[in-house]
């Protein structure tokens, strides 16, 4: 694969190195996407264009166009609008050369939808765990951990997540959410909406990993995949431990987790009969609540419990350590009951690196990867969006996972008015994307 001869002398000078022949092939694309520049990170993407666009690189096309969402740009023509007006001089950085032209909407478009889709999600991902990485550095130097830094004296964040997190707690740790969402305006002519499977970290939000579902299939097969592509980003599996709803509770899927050494918490429901039954059973009744929380708020008082138990040897389901139940009842302020649910669930997580508190906070912050699909929803409009050519959607949501996580790692949790700041100064989204000073 070519990369573009102005790109690499970028990420030459972004890494560091010294890149002789801008022809190098291979060579060359290994270079740039081993750099720490997210320009470097797209430069080994192709989009099928002749020539990989001598005049538009693919790599500063796609770098213009998350420039543009992070400033809330959400269809194909507000793209175009917003590059058309960012300064010569911020081009000219990108392109590496002076006084470089603008792509049309038709270059961006073409782009946009031609572009090599699990490249794009590869380079978003790699990035912002590397981002993650250098926040957690800096935090730990500093004493104080990322959240933190954005929260309040009563020790949560702006939107009310506590700012605890399972690497707090378990020091290695890193707790991923596994769950799909369907991008609904996006039908191709045979009627198939694009579905798509998303790794985010709790709390942060950040969406390390994104594979397609086809329509022939489901999210089941495509599990697996999604966590080779974390791995791919350079997260040892073994420091990840996987939260999933009950669809992703499947007994090849603990398999799979034990042999990479990672961790998983599942919610069991009826899809899986036995397991369910077996876990009903257990005696409950005789078992002491490990630890209770109660959040007051909203016009309601939400009291939280788990019991766990060890797992018992003959439990249908493999490499289990510990097995749970989680109640929540919600009363009204005068105390008048509105709702009481209960969650089983298993866990391959030891005692020693999961207490019970630990596995109810992992369990409630699963939830917190529905706030990222709100945000897409509300913020960008992305169940509105229409496009549906080739890569386009699932190009498009990457890049809504990318502003969102640059924002989020900037300690702004207020997307919309954080979108809007952006928006007001060229120079911001490309800061927020470590483009520019």
């Amino acid at each position: 694969m070519l990369v573009h001869p102005a790109i690499a002398q970028s990420c030459a000078s972004a890494i560091g190195g010294v890149v002789a022949d801008p022809e190098g092939g291979d060579r060359l694309a290994d270079v740039a996407v081993g750099g720490s520049d997210l320009l470097c990170r797209f430069g080994g993407i192709g989009d099928g264009r002749s020539g990989q666009g001598r005049d538009h690189p693919v790599a500063v096309v796609l770098t213009l166009c998350a420039a543009a969402v992070l400033a809330g740009m959400r269809s194909f023509t507000a793209i175009a609008g917003w590059v058309a007006d960012v300064p010569v001089e911020l081009r000219s950085r990108l392109y590496g050369v002076p006084e470089p032209g603008c792509p049309s909407k038709t270059t961006l478009w073409r782009v946009l939808t031609g572009a090599d889709a699990a490249a794009v999600d590869a380079a978003i991902g790699s990035w912002l765990a590397e981002q993650a990485r250098h926040d957690t550095e800096v935090s730990a130097a500093v004493g104080t951990s990322p959240a933190g830094r954005a929260s309040d004296a009563a020790g949560r964040t702006a939107d009310g997540t506590d700012t605890e997190s399972v690497e707090r707690v378990d020091g290695p740790l890193l707790a991923v959410a596994v769950d799909g969402k369907t991008v609904r305006g996006a039908v191709d002519d045979d009627g198939h909406q694009t579905h798509l499977l998303a790794a985010a970290t709790h709390g942060q939000q950040l969406v390390l990993g994104q594979v397609e579902v086809g329509a022939k299939t489901n999210e089941i097969p495509m599990f697996a995949p999604l966590i080779d592509q974390l791995a791919a980003t350079g997260i040892d599996p073994a420091r990840l431990v996987i939260t999933a709803d009950a669809l992703h509770c499947q007994r090849d899927h603990a398999s799979y987790l034990h042999q990479r050494g990672a961790g998983f918490v599942f919610t069991v429901k009826h899809n899986q009969p036995g397991l369910f039954a077996a876990l009903d059973a257990l005696p409950w009744t005789d078992t002491p609540v490990a630890h209770r929380q109660t959040d007051r708020g909203h016009g309601r008082i939400t009291t939280r419990t788990i019991q766990t138990l060890p797992a018992p040897p003959d439990l249908p389901f493999p490499h289990v350590d510990q097995v749970w139940l989680i109640e929540r009842y919600v009363t009204d302020l005068t105390g008048t009951p509105t709702s009481a649910i209960a969650a089983l669930g298993v866990t391959n997580l030891h005692t020693t690196q999961a207490a019970p508190a630990d596995i109810a906070r992992l369990v409630r912050d699963h939830w917190g990867v529905e706030s990222l699909h709100w945000l897409r929803d509300t913020v960008y409009r992305e169940d509105h969006s229409r496009a549906h050519t080739r890569s386009g959607p699932r190009v498009m949501a990457g890049l809504r996972n990318l502003g969102i996580g640059a924002l989020h790692l900037a300690g702004r949790r207020d997307i919309s008015e954080a979108t809007r700041w952006a928006g007001r100064n060229m120079h911001r989204p490309f800061q927020l994307l470590g483009l520019t000073p």
